[in-house]
C-alpha cells in the first residue's frame, strides 16, 4: 500500500467469493456468501420509486441533508423505538446507506489514535471504517454457547476507557446474530458517562430478532439517550439494498458535524429512492411487513442449523447470517470455503480480518436462499468435507 491508512485494512472476502460464484454461473450453486435477500421490498416502496422517475425534484442533489419527508419518517421511526422525540431538521440526516452513515459518524467523533469498542467477531466493514477514520479497534469477545452468542456486559463496560471515542454496537450483530439488551446498555451507560464517550448504534437489523421481542434501543435508556447516535438503513429490514438510503439520528450538535462530513464525503443520497424509503418506513403495516420477512429468515436459519446438526454451527438470535467454527473440523475457514465451492456447490465467505476471532469462522448467509434450496445443505457439506 502506498498510503498508511490502508495498510491495516484488508478486503472483506465477500467480493472474492461472489466473483468466483458469478464466474461459475451454475444455477445449482447455493449463494450463501453475500448479504442479499430474495424477499422483495415492500410493494409501496417499489411503486413510489417508479413514480419518482418522473418527478423532477427527485432528480436533484438537493436538499443535501435528505428530503424532509425522509428525515421526518426516519426521525419518527427511531423516536418510536427509542421512546423519545427527534427533530427531523436538527437531529436527523440522510446518508447513502448505513455504512456511509457509520463512516461519516466515525469521522465526526473519532480523533486519530482514539479507540472504538466493538464486539468480536464483527463485520470487517465496520472494523475497516474505524481504521479508515484513524481509530484503533478495541475488541470485546463474544462467546459461542449452545443457545447462541453472548457477551458479558461488564467486559463491554471495562473496555471503555479514557482514550475511547465511541462504542460501536450492533444488534442483531453482523455476522453473528448477537443480540444486546438493557443489561449491556446499563453497563455501557455508566462507562460512557465516566469517560464522556459516544455510543454509536448500528440499527440496520434491530427488528430482525428471532425471539419475537421488540428492539432494545440504547437511547431508551435514560443514562444513554444524550450519547446515542443511531444509524439506520433501508437495506436489511426493508430489503431495499439497491436504493442506498440510510439515516443518522442523534443530538443536534454532533449531527451538525456528521452532516458536514456527509457534504464532504458522498454529498447526498439517491434522489429517486428517498421518498420510497420514507413511504416504507411510515406505512401502517411496516412492522408487520418486517415481522413477516423475519419469520421467513428465521425458518431458513433453523433449516441450516438442522441440516448441519453435528457440525460446529453457532445459532443466531437474529440477522441474516450464522457462523461455522472450523477449528473442530481441522481446517481453516478458507479451506472449507474452497472445498464447499468445489465439491458442494456452496458459496460461503471465510471471515479473515473480521476481528481477532475471524480466522476461526466461516459465514453462511441464510437470507438469500429459500428453505427448499437449503434442504440438501448437509449432503453438500458431507460431499465437501465428510
Amino acid at each position: 500500500m502506498t498510503v498508511t491508512r490502508l495498510r491495516e485494512i484488508p478486503g472483506i472476502g465477500v467480493d472474492v467469493i461472489g466473483d468466483a460464484a458469478d464466474a461459475l454461473a451454475d444455477p445449482e450453486l447455493l449463494r450463501l456468501e453475500n448479504l442479499d435477500t430474495d424477499i422483495r421490498p415492500p410493494r409501496l416502496a417499489v411503486a413510489t420509486t417508479r413514480t419518482a422517475v418522473d418527478d423532477d425534484d427527485a432528480n436533484s442533489y438537493l436538499p443535501f441533508q435528505g428530503h424532509r419527508g425522509l428525515r421526518e419518517a426516519a426521525a419518527a421511526h427511531v423516536g418510536r423505538l427509542a421512546g423519545r422525540a427527534y427533530d427531523p431538521d436538527t437531529e436527523c440526516v440522510s446518508v447513502a446507506g448505513g455504512l456511509n452513515g457509520v463512516l461519516n459518524t466515525l469521522l465526526a467523533t473519532v480523533e486519530p489514535g482514539q479507540e472504538v469498542v466493538l464486539c468480536d467477531p464483527v463485520y470487517a466493514g465496520l472494523v475497516n471504517r474505524v481504521r479508515l477514520a484513524g481509530g484503533i479497534p478495541r475488541f470485546v469477545p463474544a462467546e459461542p454457547s449452545a443457545d447462541g452468542w453472548v457477551v458479558d456486559p461488564d467486559r463491554l463496560a471495562a473496555a471503555v476507557g479514557p482514550n475511547t471515542a465511541a462504542a460501536l454496537m450492533m444488534g442483531p450483530a453482523m455476522p453473528t446474530g448477537l443480540v444486546l439488551d438493557d443489561r449491556h446498555w446499563s453497563a455501557l451507560a455508566t462507562a460512557c458517562e465516566r469517560h464522556d464517550t459516544w455510543l454509536i448504534y448500528d440499527a440496520a437489523m434491530e427488528r430482525i430478532r428471532f425471539d419475537g421481542r421488540p428492539p432494545d434501543h440504547p437511547a431508551a435508556h435514560d443514562g444513554l439517550a444524550h450519547r446515542v447516535i443511531t444509524i439506520g438503513s433501508a437495506s436489511k429490514e426493508l430489503r431495499m439494498i439497491g436504493w442506498r438510503v440510510g439515516w443518522v439520528v442523534g443530538p443536534a450538535d454532533i449531527l451538525a458535524d456528521i452532516r458536514l462530513v456527509g457534504l464532504t464525503n458522498v454529498v447526498c443520497q439517491v434522489g429517486l429512492a428517498q421518498q420510497a424509503v420514507a413511504a416504507a418506513l411510515s406505512a401502517p403495516d411496516a412492522d408487520a411487513d418486517v415481522a413477516a420477512a423475519t419469520a421467513e429468515w428465521r425458518r431458513r436459519a433453523v433449516k441450516i442449523v438442522d441440516q448441519l446438526a453435528g457440525y460446529p454451527v453457532v445459532r443466531p438470535h437474529g440477522g441474516w447470517s450464522l457462523l461455522v467454527d472450523t477449528r473442530p473440523l481441522g481446517i481453516t475457514p478458507g479451506q472449507l470455503s474452497e472445498r464447499l465451492l468445489r465439491y458442494g456447490k456452496v458459496a460461503a465467505t471465510p471471515m479473515t480480518g473480521w476481528g481477532p476471532s475471524g480466522d476461526h469462522y466461516l459465514r453462511l448467509v441464510f437470507a438469500n436462499e429459500p428453505t427448499d434450496r437449503l434442504a440438501d445443505l448437509g449432503e453438500r457439506f458431507r460431499a465437501a468435507i465428510g
